[in-house]
């Protein structure tokens, strides 16, 4: 090709002579035309990387980068194929994506438009139930301690199951022969599908908040992982939760023996199979009937045997004397308590002889030691009127002074008209 000749249209034969006047494609052009040769080459193709700058918009699409030890490639996922996802997806996660490849004309990279993702190593639902189950377990939702014990009779039973096939049917034959005095109130629900976690959990919601049953089973029948799935969903193991802290507790009855779900983990009891759900949850009114009868004769013999014991203590007591005789006894008391009466009675009186011949001898001590005894031989007493003050010399009293002396019999109210001292008159 010469200097200066301009490009061949794509597809043009390249022994066309080339024309000077022939337009070069436009970006936009160039970039459709490698968009429709990748997309027609690469439409449906499987890729494995390791995902990394994950992001999720609030639209619900996802970006992300797929890379090797290589080389790496921006991929897409729209959001109706983001919400199918079973498992959470995080940086660092080996993966196994298919999609077609396709050009993002703004940028003029080429990105792979995920239609499908799955983990490399592990199946999505089972990726899925390792992940919830550790995030659960984390929030401590399986600790026994948490787990409330089931009614011993129950009144009323809640049920949420599938209104249609013989699981239901089981059940409520089994109740109905075990203790047929329960009441029995069904919630139909999807128990598989997209629309089934949501059923499950607003019927777990109801009971909860009616609260007009002692206990509600979650139950369904078997089925392959993908039909049980509905109850590995974290939206039912919150309700379970919801319903057994608010004092509801909750058996799961999901599946076979074998199955386990994540609904069998959060209840507060697991149930190998429906069926057993409804043999546990009530009592058996046979074996029920038959401990009543063991009862009625344990209690007859315990009755009797007290009343044999009580009559035979009774006997004992009869043969007492106090009991042959009663009045002995009152009557020997009786006779000691006039003989306590009489020596009371001689105690007092020897008692008050004492203490009289006492005070006597201390009158007579009295009488003998009074002033008065003085004064009946010939002697007085004398005091200042004034202050009452005795007079024992003379010269306690002034001439002029007025006092009172006291005689055996009688005083004299006499004014002090001479003092002597020692012999001698003062004036």
């Amino acid at each position: 090709m010469s200097e200066g000749s301009s490009l061949w249209p794509l597809g043009s034969s390249l022994s066309r002579p080339v024309s000077k006047q022939v337009p070069a494609l436009t970006v936009s052009q160039l970039t459709a035309l490698i968009r429709e040769l990748l997309e027609d080459a690469f439409d449906n193709v499987w890729v494995c990387g390791e995902i990394s700058n994950y992001k999720q918009y609030t639209s619900g699409h996802v970006y992300f980068t797929l890379k090797d030890e290589g080389a790496q490639i921006r991929c897409v996922m729209w959001r109706d194929v983001a919400a199918r996802l079973r498992f959470g997806v995080e940086d660092g996660l080996q993966v196994l994506v298919r999609g077609r490849v396709s050009v993002y004309p703004p940028r003029g990279d080429y990105q792979l438009y995920v239609r499908e993702m799955q983990p490399r190593g592990l199946g999505p639902l089972e990726l899925a139930f390792r992940q919830l189950y550790e995030k659960l377990q984390k929030l401590g939702w399986f600790d026994p301690a948490r787990k409330r014990p089931l009614p011993r009779v129950p009144q009323r039973i809640g049920i949420i199951t599938s209104p249609r096939g013989a699981v239901i049917r089981d059940m409520l034959r089994i109740l109905g022969r075990r203790w047929p005095l329960a009441e029995v109130w069904v919630r139909p629900v999807t128990v598989q599908g997209e629309s089934a976690p949501r059923e499950i959990a607003e019927a777990l919601r109801l009971f909860s908040q009616l609260a007009c049953v002692d206990v509600v089973i979650v139950a369904r029948g078997g089925g392959s992982a993908e039909d049980l799935w509905a109850f590995n969903e974290e939206l039912v193991a919150a309700a379970i939760r919801q319903c057994s802290d608010g004092g509801l507790p909750v058996i799961s009855a999901v599946g076979h023996e074998v199955d386990w779900t994540i609904a069998d983990y959060v209840a507060d009891w697991r149930a190998a199979t429906p069926s057993e759900a409804a043999e546990k949850v009530v009592p058996d009114q046979v074996q029920m009937q038959q401990n009543l009868r063991n009862l009625r004769i344990r209690l007859a013999q315990a009755l009797l045997g007290k009343v044999r014991a009580a009559r035979r203590q009774l006997e004992s007591v009869a043969r007492r004397r106090v009991l042959r005789r009663p009045l002995e006894r009152l009557r020997m008391l009786s006779q000691e308590l006039d003989e306590w009466g009489e020596r009371i009675e001689r105690g007092v009186r020897r008692y008050l002889d004492d203490k009289r011949q006492l005070l006597a001898h201390l009158s007579a001590r009295l009488h003998a030691l009074s002033p008065l005894q003085v004064l009946a031989r010939g002697f007085s007493l004398t005091w200042k009127e004034e202050t009452a003050a005795l007079v024992r010399r003379a010269s306690d009293v002034a001439v002029g002074d007025t006092v009172i002396t006291q005689l055996a019999r009688g005083r004299l109210r006499s004014r002090v008209e001479t003092i002597f001292q020692d012999g001698e008159a003062a004036s």
